[in-house]
């Protein structure tokens, strides 16, 4: 009896089959994942772009700013008492002697008080005279009365010494030798008492008449200030050199103390640099400056650092040491570099806009290819106003993009076309 055998079933998804199945789905996904992942790069125009090369050397760290040119000495011309503008005889840009009258003000009170110093100052001097007089007249009854004392003073000792000798022989009755020797000691006690008040009234005297004087210096010190301010009416430029600025006009009202005008010397000038407050804490005296005219450059050295604020800017002065450019006037605008320190051998960029010193950050470094750029943690050091130096994440010879790229935060690398 034949037996029937069954074949063996074929199975379409044997182990193996299975297995090697599996390994070309990954492949496949992982090359589609690549793919994909290429295609979703942002793609960012290389015109776009700014660029720079990482480099090894000396880095000159300096700061950039600007400012003008400004006289060393200059005088702000002020109002010394409120007044109205009466006219104009100067206008900006004359030449000017210490003493031309520029502007003439008006103010008819400070002239009735100069008036009414000058009869103060003459009523006090009166005074003066009248009571020197009047004590000088009182001195000499002093005196006087003095002299009156002391003869009296005289006769009573002679008569006292005569009746003494006659009382010693017996010629005069005692109770007359008592009344000379009482009428002599009486006539002693009135002249020291005559001399004591001569003494007295010397000292009150001369307090009399300092007081006196006082009132007179008194008088004519209030005459001093009313007439400097009926001086100061007419207004004088006080040095020699150039009116560079007149603030007022005729029939304007003016303050006691408002400027008036502004004289300067033409030369020497210096440059007046606003420094951004967060750069100035490496500023010091001394340091070299290097000034542009627009029209040339000026070597010089910063000699004042202003110690306050002032609207988020320090303000420095640079003076020169040789000549400025012939353009080189009062109020023209420069711009200056300070030039802090030299770094050696040091690894720096140009400056990103999101670069601070001693900070850190990150930046898109290209690739050897340079299609894509990938985003790198980068460490800096001290910076410049066009250069950073890098301490680390950036070697020698890498290409940086220096643009901000912050609207690409979320992304990690970035394609270029």
């Amino acid at each position: 009896m034949d037996v029937k055998r069954n074949k063996p079933e074929r199975r379409l998804f044997g182990k193996r089959n299975l297995l090697i199945a599996a390994g070309g789905l990954a492949l496949a996904a992982a090359a589609g994942a690549l793919a994909s992942l290429d295609k979703a790069l942002p793609a960012v125009p290389k015109a776009n772009l700014w660029f720079d090369t990482a480099s090894r050397g000396d880095m000159v760290r300096e700061i950039r700013i600007s400012g003008t040119l400004v006289p060393r000495d200059a005088r702000w011309v002020t109002a010394g008492a409120a007044a109205t503008v009466q006219e104009v005889l100067v206008q900006p840009g004359a030449a000017v002697q210490a003493d031309t009258l520029i502007l003439r003000l008006e103010n008819q009170a400070v002239l009735a008080n100069l008036a009414k110093a000058k009869a103060a100052r003459a009523g006090a001097e009166a005074d003066l005279a009248a009571k020197r007089s009047e004590l000088t007249s009182q001195m000499l009854e002093q005196k006087a009365a003095v002299a009156s004392s002391r003869a009296n003073f005289e006769i009573s000792r002679a008569k006292a010494k005569s009746i003494a000798e006659a009382y010693a022989m017996g010629a005069v009755a005692k109770i007359d030798f008592d009344n000379s020797q009482i009428t002599q000691e009486q006539n002693r006690n009135l002249l020291d008492i005559a001399r004591q008040r001569e003494e007295s009234f010397g000292a009150n005297t001369v307090a009399q008449l300092r007081a006196a004087e006082a009132q007179r210096d008194q008088a004519a010190s209030a005459l001093a200030v009313a007439q400097q301010e009926a001086d100061a009416l007419s207004v004088r430029a006080g040095i020699n050199g150039i009116l560079q600025q007149l603030s007022v006009e005729p029939g304007q009202q003016v303050a006691a103390g408002a400027s008036l005008a502004r004289v300067a010397r033409p030369a020497p000038l210096m440059a007046r640099l606003q420094v951004p407050e967060i750069q100035a804490k490496d500023l010091r005296q001394g340091l070299p400056v290097l000034v542009d005219t627009h029209n040339g450059e000026a070597e010089g050295t910063l000699t004042r650092i202003d110690p306050a604020v002032r609207n988020g800017s320090v303000l420095v002065d640079v003076n020169f040491a040789g000549e400025l450019p012939a353009s080189a006037r009062p109020d023209l605008s420069v711009d200056g570099r300070i030039v802090l320190d030299k770094l050696r051998n040091v690894v720096s960029i140009a400056r990103p806009m999101t670069a601070s010193a001693r900070a850190s950050g990150t930046l898109f470094v290209l690739n050897a290819d340079g299609g894509t750029a990938r985003r790198q943690h980068v460490v800096y050091g001290a910076a410049s106003s066009d250069r950073v130096e890098v301490v680390q994440g950036i070697a020698p010879g890498e290409r940086v993009i220096l643009t901000d790229l912050s609207r690409w935060n979320a992304y990690q690398a970035l394609r270029l076309n």
